[in-house]
């Protein structure tokens, strides 16, 4: 069963042109090498809830836990937490539609 990780946060003002450069060239290629396929960002541009959501699909559970244990996911997502605040993650079953 495929698992979908979802992701989403507020990107630190200050840190806007670093963020992006680390998104593109860090955070996604890490993802990437890590097993997380089919990512997308998406950017909120009204209302009040996270500025960004991402999400990325594992192919099982097992695949999901190791990800998450990993030396390399924490990491990115270490780094990734010094341009944003309001980080939140959490992984759900897959279907074929949006989820949040």
């Amino acid at each position: 069963m495929a698992i979908k990780l979802l992701m989403r946060w507020d990107i630190r003002p200050e840190k806007e042109s670093e963020y992006f450069e680390f998104l593109v060239h860090e955070f996604i290629p890490a993802l990437n090498r890590l097993g997380v396929e089919d990512i997308l960002v998406w950017y909120t541009a009204y209302g009040d809830v996270e500025q960004k959501l991402a999400e990325g699909v594992v192919p099982s559970e097992e695949k999901m836990h190791e990800i998450l244990e990993s030396e390399d996911w924490i990491i990115v997502t270490d780094k990734l937490q010094s341009f944003v605040v309001d980080y939140d993650l959490k992984a759900i079953q897959a279907n074929n539609g949006f989820q949040i």
